[in-house]
């Protein structure tokens, strides 16, 4: 998949089959709209492309908006290499960009810089604007500019009856096999290993301590986690805790640390990502070290159950 971070960089000499959206968590409902793409753009020698927007244009439209994502811009290009497209063109949406009309949308964008031949869109599709492009937009539009359309039917989509905003409620909430039904897969935190106060180490339960340098990224709600992480080719369960440590801290700053079981070594400053299984139970204060690691050697072995 070759990726393109602006529209006016994005090269091909091939007719295009398009689909365009956010795609935030690329879920079950995503993922049927990317196969179709990829699949009808191989049977008519055409070329597959996703145009998706940074930053949200919630954030752009929407000034107050505190939208969190469900995945950061790199864990998104992770997932859409998976499904197979010719290429990612990843466009700034700006005030400006939200301006243009659907007719400019058409012409500037599709057309002219992507040489499009179909769009692919769901069945709720609007764009350009005041959302003024709807199907039967497209519809005129495709017969002036030569371009043909496919509608993601309602049924298709609703099958899955899941959406970016169902996924990040249940992950606010901690409901995170809530939230692994709808993606299709486990959801994941990207981030690096810092060094942090070595409370855990100092128990008996070291812990990673994870740093992510994308302030928008959605965070589960407080409390321990089964997780998965693969560390030098190798998977490892793990247990993770989200919070203020509450035994250890009066009003301690919020924390993302995760015991790593059977692995020994350091992980200081590399990259780190886990994936959520489930959710164990809310995070406490235990009132006692001793409580807390006879409930610490149990959230362990839950895990590895």
């Amino acid at each position: 998949m070759e990726i393109f971070n602006d529209l006016n960089t994005y090269k091909s000499n091939n007719r295009t089959f398009v689909t365009i959206g956010t795609f935030d968590g690329v879920h079950v409902g995503h993922q049927k709209v990317l196969k179709d793409l990829v699949e009808s753009a191989k049977k008519n020698n055409a070329s597959s492309v996703l145009l998706t927007f940074f930053p949200h244009p919630r954030m752009v439209l929407q000034k107050e908006s505190n939208i969190k994502l469900i995945n950061t811009i790199d864990e998104r290009i992770q997932l859409l290499h998976k499904i197979g497209l010719n290429s990612l063109v990843i466009h700034e949406f700006s005030n400006e960009f939200s301006n243009l009309t659907a007719i400019e949308f058409v012409k500037k964008i599709l057309v002219n810089k992507l040489k499009i031949a179909k769009l692919i869109i769901g069945y709720d599709h609007h764009f350009g604007k005041n959302r003024e492009g709807n199907f039967e937009k497209l519809q005129e539009l495709g017969k002036i500019f030569d371009f043909k359309l496919k509608k993601i039917s309602q049924h298709d989509i609703s099958d899955i009856a899941v959406s970016s905003t169902k996924i990040r409620k249940a992950i606010e909430n901690g409901e995170i096999e809530k939230a692994n039904t709808y993606l299709g897969y486990n959801f994941m935190l990207t981030g690096k290993v810092v060094i942090g106060k070595n409370l855990g180490e100092k128990i008996g339960f070291p812990t990673a301590n994870i740093k992510i340098s994308d302030p928008l990224k959605l965070i589960p709600a407080n409390g321990v986690y089964v997780v998965e992480t693969n560390i030098n080719g190798i998977n490892y369960r793990g247990a993770m805790n989200i919070g203020t440590r509450p035994t250890f801290e009066i009003n301690g700053q919020r924390s993302l640390e995760v015991h790593v079981i059977g692995f020994h070594n350091s992980l200081y400053e590399q990259p780190l990502q886990v994936e959520f299984i489930r959710k164990l139970r809310d995070e406490q204060n235990f009132g006692s070290i001793d409580a807390l690691k006879e409930q610490l050697a149990k959230d362990i072995a839950n895990a590895i159950r």
